[in-house]
């Protein structure tokens, strides 16, 4: 891989290498527990039944981890397909990754599952960021670890088998 070059990864929780998983459960734990001082299991058993979205680059010829996230079959959690444990490694943020692995879920599930509408449990603080990806609010805001969170829906597409970022 090319200094500049990025890679995306789509794989089941068992396709993912011991190296692979264990810098996204690092990422996830600098974030989830470390930086929003959340002592709560990161690890919630969800894990295996889920699709891993990667964006991988290349850092002094080692591989290196830009943005992460979960896709939660219906289902699992919920009746829609969800996103979670959406992560940007602090070192990159504010260079677009979280909007660009955003971006390919979105056209990702809309493959997988088309014409449904997709959750994510959103931080309070970033509604705006999901709102702007066409999330909507639904319900109260409530605490889950420590954070304010708020539901969001992404209405289904009708014209999903079309859909394209």
């Amino acid at each position: 891989m090319a200094a500049d070059e990025l890679q995306w990864q789509w794989v089941r929780f068992h396709e993912l290498t011991t190296e692979e998983l264990y810098d996204i459960l690092r990422e996830r734990q600098q974030a989830f527990v470390v930086e929003y001082q959340s002592p709560n299991l990161d690890a919630d058993g969800v894990d295996k039944e889920c699709y891993h979205l990667s964006l991988w680059g290349s850092v002094e010829g080692q591989r290196d981890l830009r943005a992460y996230l979960r896709v939660v079959p219906p289902g699992t959690v919920y009746a829609e397909p969800a996103i979670g444990r959406v992560v940007t490694p602090s070192r990159w943020r504010g260079q677009g990754y979280g909007k660009r692995i955003m971006l390919e879920a979105l056209r990702r599930i809309r493959l997988l599952y088309p014409a449904t509408a997709i959750r994510i449990s959103a931080q309070l603080h970033y509604a705006g960021f999901y709102g702007a990806l066409g999330f909507s609010s639904v319900g109260e805001s409530y605490i889950e670890e420590g954070i304010p969170h708020v539901q969001m829906l992404r209405p289904a597409d009708p014209s999903a088998a079309d859909f394209k970022s």
